[in-house]
């Protein structure tokens, strides 16, 4: 029959035999999850797992703790190296020693950590992302996008209550050309895992409003670590297909997130975004003076060649008239003697018509037929032509060169 042990007891054993096979320092890779940050001068306690790459499922899974005594110094020397926190679903490696505890039972005892490996992960992430980003051909979308030549309309992903928010408005509010900017915000999540789906809202609500000119994700201060946050594929795909222009302004001078490799235009802070806005529209208000410069110089050209152009036909209109008037007047002589030959030959052929219509008149003058010999009748002061028409007793007139001769119808015979 088995001996009977009381879990204490059992404990104890598992303690005896971990101690006695597990003492050495061991170094191990895992995610932290479940983590409780201590405020400072506290104890870390947390979680580290294992997971399937293929299903993501939980394959392994210790508790773990780092004493306050070594935490402090782990903690500042990893964010000075890495850049990053001690935070949920950061793939860490750390050296730790095994413990087994009869009340709280197995644990990692967290000894050191390897910033590298961090850094290493942290670049592998951001590596996949930005390949898989080139393998759907979205990586430079936005970056093709024309910038518009004015920025008037500018929509603003940030905190509310962020200090770079309040830099990045002041910059435009008081730059040095007086350009005047229409700033709306739209609040979203910059630091934790509510990051990426904060900022896809914020974009989504963008599209809806009046159309804007630019877009400008900033995110001021805050710890180098929180940057992470930031690299997330969903995000960085938004904004590659974003119709309108993305500037990023996030983090530190030496920080760099996906969301840099996929915007429009990246600059390192909110103050520096500004600068570019202003900036740009500097010189593009430049180019405008230049044409106008280029303009008003070209039209004062152009009137002072018109001004010449007008005095020279000043100067030149009286002798081209007096050339005119001159072919004029010359024409006027040629055409007035044209005229009076012209006239003096109608008058020649119509006193030649005349003459021969007086001829042919005078031909007719019953008087030449008198003198020939012929006489001329007539009944009631009509013309005698023939017998028709007369009457036994009418009277008769003959007219004769010497005189006039009466006579009375005494018969008619046909």
């Amino acid at each position: 029959m088995n001996e009977v042990l009381t879990l204490f007891e059992l404990n104890s054993l598992v303690h005896e035999v971990i101690e006695d096979n597990f003492d050495e320092q061991y170094w191990v890779v895992g995610e932290l999850s479940d983590v409780s940050t201590p405020a400072f001068g506290g104890h870390f306690y947390g979680e580290l797992v294992q997971k399937d790459e293929e299903s993501d499922r939980i394959v392994a899974r210790a508790r773990i703790t780092c004493w306050a005594r070594n935490y402090n110094i782990i903690r500042l020397r990893f964010q000075k190296e890495a850049g990053e926190t001690l935070r949920k679903g950061l793939q860490v490696k750390l050296l730790v020693e095994v413990n087994f505890h009869e009340q709280y039972g197995y644990s990692l005892n967290v000894v050191d950590i390897d910033s590298t490996f961090t850094l290493g992960d942290l670049a592998k992430r951001r590596r996949e992302i930005l390949q898989q980003l080139e393998k759907d051909g979205i990586l430079h979308d936005n970056q093709s996008l024309p910038l518009p030549r004015l920025l008037k309309r500018i929509a603003v992903i940030s905190s509310a209550t962020a200090a770079g928010y309040g830099d990045f408005c002041h910059q435009l509010e008081e730059n040095d050309y007086g350009f005047h900017f229409d700033v709306q915000l739209f609040p979203a999540v910059m630091q934790g895992e509510q990051v990426p789906e904060s900022i896809i809202a914020a974009l989504e609500e963008i599209r809806e409003e009046p159309p804007f000119d630019l877009v400008v994700i900033i995110r001021g201060g805050g710890a180098s670590s929180d940057l992470s946050d930031f690299d997330s594929y969903e995000l960085a795909a938004c904004i590659a297909l974003y119709p309108l222009p993305v500037l990023t302004g996030i983090g530190h001078e030496r920080d760099e997130t996906v969301l840099d490799y996929v915007a429009h235009t990246k600059v390192k802070t909110p103050t520096a975004a500004a600068a570019f806005i202003i900036e740009h529209q500097a010189e593009e208000a430049a180019l405008l003076d230049d044409l106008y410069q280029r303009i008003t110089h070209s039209a004062k050209e152009q009137i002072q060649r018109e001004k010449q152009r007008l005095e020279h036909q000043r100067a030149v209109l009286p002798l081209i008239f007096m050339g005119f008037y001159q072919k004029g007047e010359n024409k006027l002589v040629l055409l007035s003697q044209r005229l009076s030959s012209s006239a003096k030959q109608s008058l020649e052929r119509e006193k030649h018509s005349l003459q021969l219509m007086q001829q042919r008149l005078n031909s007719l003058d019953p008087r030449l037929l008198l003198k020939r010999g012929y006489t001329i009748t007539t009944c009631g002061g009509k013309l005698v032509r023939s017998i028709e028409g007369l009457a036994e007793g009418e009277v008769l007139t003959t007219q004769t060169e010497k005189g006039e001769i009466y006579s009375k119808v005494i018969l008619i015979q046909k």
